[in-house]
């Protein structure tokens, strides 16, 4: 937080909307220590510049004075609790992102996985988001027969998302690179043109809050998926979490990050590199 204090840079939004007020990084800090008092929410460990960008644009767009201003409001209207957490989370994803390497999981990892283990394999989708994560992954267990104890894990820290990932329906777009067979397979089309995500995938997936700054991890999984979700963390929170995930997989196990994201310390966490974006656990 103090090289935070150090670095900031103030907002250069065009002038038509007047001057833009910049915040003073005490109230910024103070209101972090609240929400975590009042909300159990740390960000603590989240990219500070990032966190209180977001949390500006909210206090602006209610036209308050201040952080205690915002801070009040939280405590008193929950529907702005529950847009507050939305917006200090990441919910951008779809199902099969970055195709090439769900393929890969499908036809070169998941047989193993699925032989060594049948009905102990167990999966985790961390930081699931709406939950196309978690049922891409199921649809590939699916695909493959694997046995009905083989189930995933399906965690993030915002309640509303994880509402929706349960209730299972999907916009056209979020399948834009499911094929086309997997679509007509594991999806209903429903009258109001979205997508149903059917009960046998559905059955494959248990949803559950968790935080991944502050909650215990559970041990013994064959496959760890968190893609796009670390890179909104700071340095040491990172070193943190890719450690934690290394230490709750099985030997043999994979780790499976996002395409822009890169363990720098894998060896020294009892990683191997498999293929690009997807570590093991020796």
């Amino acid at each position: 937080m103090e090289e935070f204090r150090k670095k900031r840079q103030f907002s250069n939004l065009g002038s038509q909307f007047g001057e833009i007020k910049e915040f003073p990084v005490e109230e910024f800090e103070w209101f972090i220590k609240k929400v975590k008092e009042s909300f159990g929410l740390d960000l603590t460990g989240y990219k500070p510049h990032r966190v209180k960008r977001r949390i500006e644009m909210l206090i602006r767009k209610y036209s308050l004075s201040s952080y205690k201003e915002y801070y009040e409001l939280l405590l008193k209207d929950n529907k702005k609790k529950e847009e507050f957490f939305d917006r200090l989370t990441i919910n951008v994803t779809e199902f099969f992102r970055n195709p090439e390497k769900w393929w890969e999981l499908r036809d070169r990892f998941l047989p193993k996985l699925l032989s060594e283990r049948k009905n102990k394999f167990k999966a985790w989708s961390a930081g699931c988001s709406s939950g196309e994560e978690p049922y891409s992954l199921a649809i590939l267990l699916e695909e493959l027969k694997a046995p009905i104890g083989a189930k995933v894990l399906a965690t993030d820290l915002d309640i509303g998302v994880l509402n929706k990932a349960r209730l299972g329906k999907y916009e056209e777009r979020s399948l834009v690179s499911t094929p086309q067979s997997y679509i007509n397979k594991y999806f209903e089309l429903l009258d109001s043109g979205k997508f149903m995500v059917k009960p046998s995938v559905k059955a494959r997936v248990k949803f559950k809050q968790h935080n991944l700054l502050q909650d215990p991890f559970e041990k013994d999984f064959d496959i760890i998926i968190c893609r796009n979700v670390v890179i909104y963390f700071e340095l040491h929170a990172k070193e943190i979490l890719y450690k934690k995930f290394a230490e709750s997989l099985r030997s043999g196990g994979l780790l499976f990050v996002g395409s822009t994201e890169r363990i720098f310390n894998y060896k020294q966490i009892g990683l191997t590199v498999v293929s690009p974006f997807i570590y093991q656990k020796l």
